[in-house]
């Protein structure tokens, strides 16, 4: 197994509202060194909901991503609030962007966004037995809830407006865990 690199220095490079940069020296064990950059996280983490309408119809949301300058399709997510459960960020979330609770919930893993440069990691949750409830939200806009089959999740892969690899991600966890082929547990 190998060990961990030495971290000589850690520097704040740039913050915003939203992102905070650090640089890190880093020495190797076979020494050789380098100066990594990487964005922190607030620390609370964040949610991503694979809300199931029925037992094969999954809600995706429609939402501008700044950072392709697009629409794109995928699926509910948001940061955690101080002091709030996954559970609660996840149920929070899916009343603000789809209008929509959840008395079900399943913790179905954790993923990283890119480890290389990225500490932030997003819970993956399961929401079931939906009900009616709305949540003023900061969207700028009201988002389009569109209703997918999760037995036609191969033909996501080539939708023109689907490319975050979270939702990508967490759709094909919540299948095979609905499936009975997945079990977070073990």
């Amino acid at each position: 197994m190998r060990t961990f690199p030495i971290i000589h220095a850690r520097r704040d490079v740039d913050n915003s509202r939203f992102l905070k940069v650090e640089e890190l020296d880093l020495e190797f064990s076979n020494g050789v060194r380098r100066t990594y950059e990487k964005l922190k996280s607030s620390g609370l983490g964040a949610v991503i909901v694979v809300p199931m309408r029925d037992a094969d119809t999954v809600l995706l949301v429609r939402e501008y991503g700044a950072g392709l300058e697009r629409y794109e399709l995928g699926l509910t997510k948001g940061r955690l609030d101080r002091d709030e459960t996954v559970e609660q960020g996840a149920n929070r979330e899916l009343k603000e962007e789809i209008g929509y609770g959840a008395r079900e919930m399943h913790l179905l893993g954790t993923l990283s966004l890119s480890p290389s440069y990225m500490s932030a990691m997003t819970h993956v949750v399961l929401a079931r037995d939906l009900y009616p409830e709305r949540l003023v939200g900061d969207e700028p806009e009201e988002l389009d809830v569109v209703p997918w089959k999760l037995s036609e999740l191969h033909l996501l892969l080539n939708h023109p407006e689907v490319s975050e690899g979270r939702s990508i991600a967490a759709l094909f966890m919540a299948r095979e865990y609905l499936a009975g082929r997945y079990h977070p547990e073990a």
